[in-house]
């Protein structure tokens, strides 16, 4: 199955028929919901609407199953990190022995903690290890449902309508929304040209899975500077392609294309924004309160 984040999926879902402007400013406020302290009760909450979501869009789960190996790989390196870095303060006299150099102790801020040599491994360090790797998975899979579900032409004109605001004070607002267009639509086209590539010089004897780290970086060198040579030539190309057809970014357009408002619409956005006007609400009034996990929360100082 060929990597599709970035890629509109052609599907006939309550999602995809949903305006796009509507579905836009929904997965925005989803996405800066991940980012605020709502603990892993408010992940439970997000997760799940997000998968429901997932689900009504009709996009194949296969997709989410692919994201484990990076995300893993992003999970490891934050564990490693925390061990490394981080070094409770706790007095001699707390400590309990396990030997070989070995010793553990329970903390209120940190939780369990194990000390052997230099190395550190506590509650705390896990538990923000999960979170961050939580919420980048969140923020990849809101993106994926939203490339996936709205056409290029569809996301330029949403993101125009949403960045009206700006041309009050003379900001050109639709070459912006053209350019993250642009940008978003380019991100699969150039992911298969990295395919492409790697196939080419894994025939030619690179290797870029075994070896050692030296040797990684050089096979990597061999992807990277054809990939920034093909990407050039690919924006050379889309900037010829354009002015050929008489395209002029700072004429007064119209819209073939209108869309409207339907009251499913409406629905699906009441629904989701409560979600995420609860999670703006949980640090301060914590209204999610009789569900929540007092002691991770503590241990994350949430």
């Amino acid at each position: 199955m060929r990597m599709v984040f970035g890629r509109y999926m052609p599907y006939n879902s309550l999602i995809h028929k949903m305006d796009p402007r509507v579905k836009l400013f929904m997965i925005i406020s989803l996405i800066v919901a991940v980012f605020f302290p709502i603990g892993f009760t408010g992940f439970a909450l997000i997760g799940t609407s997000i998968l429901v979501m997932f689900s009504i869009s009709k996009l194949s789960f296969k997709m989410l199953i692919k994201l484990f190996t990076p995300i893993s790989l992003i999970f490891f390196m934050l564990i490693l990190i925390n061990i490394l870095m981080l070094k409770p303060t706790v007095q001699p006299d707390q400590w309990n022995d396990l030997g070989s150099g070995a010793r553990w102790v329970e903390t209120t801020q940190f939780g369990y903690v194990l000390n052997w040599k230099f190395l550190w491994f506590s509650e705390q360090a896990f538990y923000r290890a999960i979170y961050m790797t939580m919420r980048i998975f969140f923020m990849i899979t809101l993106t994926t449902i939203l490339t996936g579900t709205t056409q290029p032409l569809e996301l330029t004109l949403a993101i125009e309508d949403l960045l009206w605001p700006l041309k009050l004070i003379g900001i050109p607002v639709y070459i912006f929304s053209t350019i993250i267009s642009i940008a978003l639509r380019m991100i699969p086209t150039l992911i298969d040209e990295a395919g492409r590539i790697m196939k080419a010089q894994s025939s030619r004897g690179i290797d870029f899975k075994n070896g050692k780290m030296k040797d990684k970086i050089k096979s990597m060198t061999s992807l990277i500077i054809p990939l920034l040579v093909s990407a050039f030539q690919k924006a050379e190309d889309l900037a010829y392609a354009m002015d050929s057809r008489g395209y002029d970014p700072h004429a007064k357009r119209t819209r073939y294309r209108q869309v409207k408002f339907r009251f499913v619409d409406w629905v699906v956005f009441a629904f989701y924004m409560a979600i995420a006007v609860s999670l703006f609400c949980y640090p301060y009034i914590n209204v999610l309160s009789q569900i929540q996990i007092p002691r991770i929360d503590a241990i994350l100082n949430i």
